[in-house]
């Protein structure tokens, strides 16, 4: 699996348990400042589609996840 696809799904499942602990409506509501990782991690995923820059997917590599290119080689 490729670094991008780990950290898409690492995103997705971050704002949606934070959606989940941090809407009042939701049975595992927690507190309210949640909301603010949800903006975080969407702040993250937008800026990386712009500059390229991901924080995620340096950790990932430095800790052994190969690239596609990586994996043929």
């Amino acid at each position: 699996m490729s670094v991008e696809r780990i950290v898409r799904i690492v995103a997705g499942s971050f704002v949606l348990i934070s959606l989940a602990l941090g809407v009042e409506a939701s049975p595992v509501f927690v507190h309210s400042g949640f909301l603010w990782f949800t903006a975080f991690v969407g702040f993250n995923l937008l800026q990386s589609g712009f500059t390229r820059f991901c924080p995620m997917e340096i950790i990932f590599k430095k800790l052994g996840v190969r690239c596609p290119a990586q994996a043929r080689a």
